[in-house]
C-alpha cells in the first residue's frame, strides 16, 4: 500500500512534548480515507495504476459525465480523483478504502503542496537581492534589481532572469518529514516541522522516495536513556 498517496488538509501547527522534556514543532494534518474507484492494467494503457477518489461532494455540483462515471462504478461521488502507478494490482480492489493505516510501519514521508501566494513582489523580496546603496547618489531606485539586459550582442534578456514578478502559489515538495504521531481514530497525523501552504490547503502525502537510515527523535531519546542507565550501573 506504500505506493499509494493520501490527501490531507492542513489544520495548523502546534508542538509535541516527549518524556525527556524535548519540545518539537509539528504540523497537524487531517487525512480522509481514500476509495479505489478504478483499476488500470497494462492491457488498457500500458501501465498498472490505481485511481483513488478523495473527499465527498454533492451530486448537484458534478457534471453529467462525472455523474454517469460514478454511477457506472456504483460508488459515492468524490471531489478529487488521483491516479497512482503501482507495480502490482493484486493488493487492490475497486471499492476498497484506506487511510493512515498504510503509513503504519513508515517513519518518514514526502509531502507536496501549494505555497502561499504573495502576489506581485519585487526582486528584494522575491529573490533576496540586497538592493542598491541607501545614499551617495542613488535616488528612487534603492530597491531596484540593477542591470537587466545585455549589450547589443546578444541584445536580449535571457529566460530565467531573476526579476520582479508573481511570488508563491506554486507546487513545492518537501522530503523526509518525520512522523511524530498518528491518531487513526480522529484521522490526524503529526509531521515534524512546517509544510508549505495556508490553513485548509490540500497536502499530498506519500512514502519517502529516498531510503533513509537516520534515527527518529524517539529512537534517539531511547538510546540516550539506555546510555544513562549503563553509566549509572557502572558507578
Amino acid at each position: 500500500m506504500s505506493e499509494i498517496s493520501l490527501i490531507g488538509k492542513k489544520i495548523g501547527m502546534t508542538r509535541e512534548f516527549f518524556k525527556s522534556g524535548l519540545s518539537i514543532p509539528v504540523t497537524v494534518l487531517k487525512v480522509e480515507k481514500g476509495r479505489v474507484i478504478q483499476l488500470i492494467n497494462k492491457d488498457q494503457r500500458g501501465y498498472n495504476a490505481v485511481q483513488v477518489g478523495f473527499g465527498a461532494i454533492k451530486n448537484s455540483k458534478l457534471s453529467k459525465s462525472m455523474k454517469g462515471y460514478f454511477a457506472k462504478k456504483n460508488t459515492e461521488s468524490r471531489r478529487i480523483l488521483k491516479e497512482f502507478r503501482v507495480k502490482n494490482l493484486e493488493h487492490y480492489k475497486e471499492g476498497n478504502e484506506f487511510g493512515l493505516e498504510i503509513f503504519k510501519d513508515i517513519k518518514f514521508l514526502d509531502v507536496k503542496s501549494k505555497t502561499i501566494g504573495k502576489g506581485f513582489a519585487g526582486a528584494m523580496k522575491r529573490h533576496n537581492f540586497g538592493g542598491l546603496r541607501a545614499s551617495h547618489g542613488v535616488s528612487i531606485s534603492h530597491r531596484a534589481h540593477g542591470s537587466t539586459g545585455q549589450n547589443q550582442d546578444p541584445g536580449k534578456v535571457f529566460k530565467g532572469k531573476k526579476m520582479a514578478g508573481h511570488m508563491g502559489d506554486k507546487m513545492r515538495s518537501i522530503q523526509n518529514l518525520e512522523i511524530i504521531r498518528t491518531d487513526i481514530d480522529n484521522e490526524l497525523i503529526y509531521l515534524k516541522g512546517s509544510i508549505p501552504g495556508s490553513k485548509n490547503s490540500e497536502i499530498i502525502l506519500k512514502k519517502s522516495v529516498k531510503n533513509i537510515n537516520k534515527l527518529t527523535i524517539s529512537e534517539k531519546i531511547e538510546i540516550l536513556e539506555k546510555s544513562k542507565k549503563n553509566q549509572n550501573k557502572k558507578k
